[in-house]
């Protein structure tokens, strides 16, 4: 189910010694991502801002825990000239979450997405933020920059979040992803499948995304770093992937890309064309 083409693999060597040479940090090298090796030899990474360290402590997520480290005022601007190196067309900017920062972030976020924009205004930016303790005026320094996808993930089902996200609330993430959608923006969450979740509640989920204005929904197979963290309770079926992604596409839900490798970046390039271009409920090839 999970593996790399060995030619992925000289691509990846490549594209990952330049990011640690020059301190660039990508969630798909932190967090262990199953597609890194596809996405780096495609030229396309997840770029992670504001350090490697987050202030949660999401029992699914292998990120280092802690205090973290100052930020970096350089990292638009590195960010940035790595973008133009590879000529990408479609960049996204992820983060650990801030909470230890008076705007928790949201200011660095606003400067990555402008040196890019500044750069290349044709270049599209997807953002996937944190959920800035839905303080409206954070997620405004993040919108007011003209980010043209922005993703917040609702991770799993909201009888799991105490278990699996302690410092975060389901109904608050909702809410930011309808913020996002009043205010205009193509919205984007994610779910993992494998957590303990049963079928009824992650329709349930899925009914929620879609209530609060979710556009572009991915679900895929949670994989358990290692022993420190949560178990992977079910491995779950190609067929069940299929099913949600069905429900969610006849109850509205514009894009839903649901396989077990699926991660919240993955092909976003692809699914957002497909979003701006009017293609609905699931009529691609993916």
């Amino acid at each position: 189910m999970f593996y790399a083409d060995i030619k992925d693999i000289e691509k990846w060597e490549g594209i990952n010694s330049y990011l640690l040479k020059n301190g660039i940090n990508t969630v798909c090298r932190e967090a262990f991502c199953p597609n890194m090796c596809e996405c780096y030899a495609n030229n396309t990474a997840t770029f992670l801002i504001l350090g490697k360290v987050c202030t949660r402590n999401c029992t699914f997520c292998c990120i280092d825990k802690g205090i973290p480290e100052k930020v970096d005022v350089e990292e638009p601007k590195k960010i940035a000239e790595y973008v133009k190196r590879l000529g990408l067309k479609y960049a996204v900017i992820t983060s650990v979450t801030r909470d230890d920062l008076p705007d928790e972030g949201s200011n660095q976020f606003a400067r990555v997405i402008d040196e890019i924009k500044k750069m290349d205004k044709h270049i599209a930016v997807e953002v996937l933020i944190p959920d800035f303790h839905g303080r409206k005026d954070l997620l405004d320094n993040v919108l007011r920059s003209g980010p043209d996808v922005v993703g917040h993930n609702i991770e799993t089902v909201e009888r799991l979040y105490r278990e699996v996200r302690p410092k975060a609330v389901y109904k608050r993430s909702l809410e930011v992803l309808c913020y996002i959608k009043q205010k205009g923006f193509i919205t984007k969450s994610g779910i993992m499948l494998g957590l303990g979740e049963t079928k009824d509640e992650v329709k349930r989920t899925i009914d929620d995304l879609c209530k609060y204005g979710c556009d572009i929904l991915t679900i895929g197979q949670y994989l358990q770093p290692d022993y420190r963290y949560h178990d992977v309770v079910r491995y779950v079926p190609l067929d069940e992937f299929e099913y949600y992604k069905n429900y969610a596409n006849d109850i509205g839900i514009k894009y839903v890309l649901s396989l077990p490798r699926v991660r919240s970046s993955y092909r976003a390039f692809e699914i957002y064309n497909l979003v701006k271009g009017g293609i609905e409920n699931g009529s691609s090839d993916f």
